[in-house]
């Protein structure tokens, strides 16, 4: 039984690791029509950067 106990805590201890080792990682699950943050700025910087005639 401490066998069970004891490779749980193992692996549960590497899976933590490894999400904080990953980075920027999102559990909050399926985002639909949802688009990232920076879309609207970038294409509003992109249009106004454009020379107009």
């Amino acid at each position: 039984m401490w066998k069970i106990v004891v490779g749980f805590l193992v692996i549960a201890g590497l899976a933590i690791f490894l999400l904080n080792k990953g980075g920027d990682i999102d559990m909050g699950g399926e985002k639909h029509g949802a688009l990232p943050a920076a879309a609207p700025l970038v294409s509003a910087v992109a249009l106004t950067a454009i020379p107009r005639a």
